[in-house]
Parts: C-alpha cells; structure tokens; sequence
C-alpha cells in the first residue's frame, strides 16, 4: 500500500509539474495567431508537448495563422518528427500494458514522455501499469488546463521565457530521467544523445536532431558496449 500511496503521489506531481508549462504552450500558440479553440484542440487531440511547441514554433516563425500550405505542412512535418519518439516509448510499455487490437488506443493515446518515465521507473509490474495511467492522466488534465489559462490569458503574461516556463519542459523531464543514470549503459546513451542533440540542433530542422540522438541509444543497445560484466553475465555469479 505503501507503495501504491508513493506512485500516486509522484504521477499527480508529475501532472501538476506538467500543467503548468502548457500555460506557456497556450500564450505561445495565441501570440502565433491560433485562437483559443485552435489552441485548445491541439492540447486535446496531439497531447504531446514537443510536437505542440514545434507546430506553433513553425507557424509564427512562418507568418502566424495566416501562413500558406508550405508553412502548414512545414509545422505538421516538424510536429510528427518530435512525435515519433511516442512509438519507441510504446515498444517499451507495450509488454507492461498488455494491451491488444482496439484496447491499444486510449494508452496510445497516453503514452508520452512523463507517463513512460513513471512506469518504467518502478520495480513491481502492479505500480508500473499503476504508474503510466495515473500519470497519463494526470497529465493530460492539467496539461489541456494550463493550455487553456495560458490561450485565455494571452498577452497578459507577457513573454513566457521571462517566466521560465519555456524551459520548464526540459526541466521536468530531466527530473524523471536523472534517477534512471545509475549505470556505465545509461550515462552513455544519455552523454553521446546530448552531444549528437546539440551539434544538429543549430543546422536541422525541429525534430530530426532527437532522431538522431535515438540512434545513440540503439547503437550502444545493439553492441552493449558499456555494460559491466555481471550484465552480460560473465560476472562472478554467472
């Protein structure tokens, strides 16, 4: 129980932590020119933070809601690149939820960075399953709360980086990440991802930089590189 009680706590802080940068998503997607329904629908519908930031990033760097087809499809492009990543976390959380056929689509649906940090942190199979639906809920609630606050509110707040809500989402993930850098494997994947990240960054367009940091993680997985020896199992206890 007790346990149950921790895992509860930590998805509603998450959600909570989560919430209060999509004030930040919702005064950027009206200072792009969405209205607050435009604004309210992506939070809904896409319910993935780095997507949402990079398809309003496009279309005010592009001209803002009046912007032609080019810039669209430009914006949807870049949204999807960030997206992808959702389908790597779903490999991952797909043997925990045990999911099949139409039952697949509300965890989908779900699965997004915060809610697949939570779950896989956890020991015990229960507080996994446990971990990824409380937090993907709590999330998705506060998150499309705060976005609509933050599209209300509009010029009110002023420039949300003067608040430090454009760097809350880094933040926040870099809280749920950091306890997972416990061995030589992880620290590895997480130094060349970061290094690949931010040379690409300054030359590519949104998106395509995280792609290549996930090659980082395949490449050290595929060839376990950096593993002690008790994990390959030519440890003492082999």
């Amino acid at each position: 129980m007790a346990k149950q009680s921790s895992v509860t706590s930590i998805s509603i802080g998450v959600g909570l932590a989560t919430g209060l940068y999509g004030i930040s998503f919702g005064a950027l997607s009206v200072a792009a020119g969405l209205d607050i329904w435009q604004t309210q629908v992506l939070s809904l519908l896409m319910f993935s933070g780095g997507s949402q930031f990079a398809f309003v990033g496009v279309i005010a760097a592009a001209g803002g809601a009046g912007v032609g087809t080019a810039g669209v499809g430009a914006a949807i492009i870049s949204a999807w690149l960030l997206g992808i990543r959702n389908g790597f976390y779903a490999v991952r959380l797909a043997p925990i939820l045990n999911r099949v056929g139409l039952g697949k689509l509300v965890p989908a649906m779900l699965t997004i960075d915060e809610s697949t940090a939570v779950s896989t942190s956890q020991a015990e199979h229960e507080n996994q399953v446990r971990g990824f639906w409380l937090t993907g809920a709590a999330v998705f609630v506060f998150w499309n709360l705060m976005t609509l606050a933050g599209a209300i509110l509009g010029d009110a707040l002023g420039d949300p980086s003067k608040w430090g809500l454009d760097a809350a989402a880094a933040a926040a993930f870099l809280g749920l990440l950091w306890p997972r850098l416990k061995e030589r494997q992880a620290v590895a994947v997480a130094a060349a991802a970061l290094i690949i990240a931010t040379a690409a960054t300054p030359f590519l367009s949104a998106g395509v930089p995280v792609l290549l940091a996930g090659v980082a993680a395949v490449a050290v997985g595929l060839f376990n590189w950096f593993a002690n020896k008790s994990e390959n199992g030519t440890g003492a206890n082999a």
